[in-house]
């Protein structure tokens, strides 16, 4: 249980080990999927071909897209792309890489399937069984069978219990012929993800690695600052929560005194610090006004210490030039009484 703590700890420590650990989870449940599958070949001339190929590739798009569904960055980047340009500009290279780092993480599932699905070979059995090359594999010259028979011949190769062309090719033959194209294009396919994800991670760091760290330091502030801004937002619902319930027993407990029913008075110990939380917002209409204001014109990344109010003519938080005082003469005067 202490192992399984630490994993589940890790994974909430921040955004992308909690989309790896979903990803991870994601590419487990795809191979458990395709396990669980009852894959059954129509074994008919113009199905096969549909069949094998959507279970090759329809479920690996479902992934994809449930992918990006799980990952929380999906609606951030919408909201960053849609948003007003307001004080503060829009950085398509953050976007990019946003949308890179989410299509990269929802990729692991969908190529774990094709993997398994290619290693299996059910998939490439039924969809190319009538492709079979019978005149190298078979007996070519069986008398009486029509072009056209001899495709719906070989459309039942992936049914071995309805399979009735023993004397035109063996269905063990056509069967590992399939095969072994299959399992060849399989790892074929994990080769050239393993090297592209190794060219990715190795030389990318060679070319931008300056840009590379922008984008994604700007990337983690988009998150922390929605993140700061939902928990503000909420902090303030809820001291204004508590304001408006505690003013509407204070109302009710003044109605009941009106009415002679003398009741115990205690004012609560936290109101005032319910009240300094709302700073200074404390209506409907000025928080829908805030909310407007924060997605239209969100404030500009420059931080800068308030400006002094002074009178002399420097503004802007400047202070005034420091000039040496000049010593001071002192003077003497003598009198004399003569």
């Amino acid at each position: 249980m202490d192992k399984f703590r630490m994993i589940f700890q890790f994974f909430q420590s921040n955004q992308e080990s909690f989309m790896n650990g979903i990803c991870g989870i994601m590419a487990l449940a795809s191979t458990q999927m395709y396990s669980a599958f009852d894959f059954n070949c129509p074994c008919l001339p113009h199905y096969n071909l549909a069949y094998g190929l959507g279970i090759l590739l329809v479920p690996p798009f479902i992934l994809f897209l449930l992918g990006f569904v799980l990952n929380n960055n999906i609606s951030m980047l919408a909201e960053e792309w849609r948003r007003p340009q307001g004080q503060r500009g829009k950085d398509p290279a953050v976007l990019r890489y946003m949308f890179c780092s989410m299509a990269q993480r929802a990729m692991i599932a969908p190529a774990v399937w094709v993997s398994v699905t290619l290693l299996d070979g059910k998939c490439i059995t039924c969809a190319f069984c009538t492709s079979v090359p019978v005149e190298s594999l078979g007996n070519a010259s069986h008398p009486r069978l029509s072009q056209g028979e001899i495709q719906r011949v070989l459309a039942r190769i992936p049914c071995k219990e309805i399979y009735n062309g023993q004397q035109l090719i063996a269905n063990e033959v056509a069967i590992r012929y399939l095969r072994c194209i299959s399992q060849a294009l399989g790892w074929s396919f994990v080769l050239l993800m393993t090297t592209l994800a190794f060219l990715v991670r190795s030389l990318r760091p060679c070319f931008s690695q300056a840009a590379f760290l922008k984008s994604r330091y700007w990337s983690h502030y988009i998150d922390i600052e929605r993140k700061l801004f939902d928990e503000t937002c909420a902090e303030h619902a809820r001291s204004f929560a508590k304001v408006c319930i505690q003013q509407f027993f204070e109302g009710m407990s003044t109605d009941l005194v009106a009415a002679r029913c003398h009741l115990p008075r205690k004012a609560p110990a936290d109101a005032g610090e319910a009240a300094e939380k709302l700073l200074g917002i404390t209506d409907q209409g000025t928080m829908n006004m805030a909310l407007k204001s924060w997605h239209r014109c969100k404030p500009p990344l420059h931080l800068h210490p308030p400006a002094l109010p002074t009178g002399n003519g420097w503004a802007g938080g400047e202070q005034p030039p420091m000039y040496p005082s000049a010593p001071r003469r002192e003077t003497a005067a003598y009198y004399s009484w003569v």
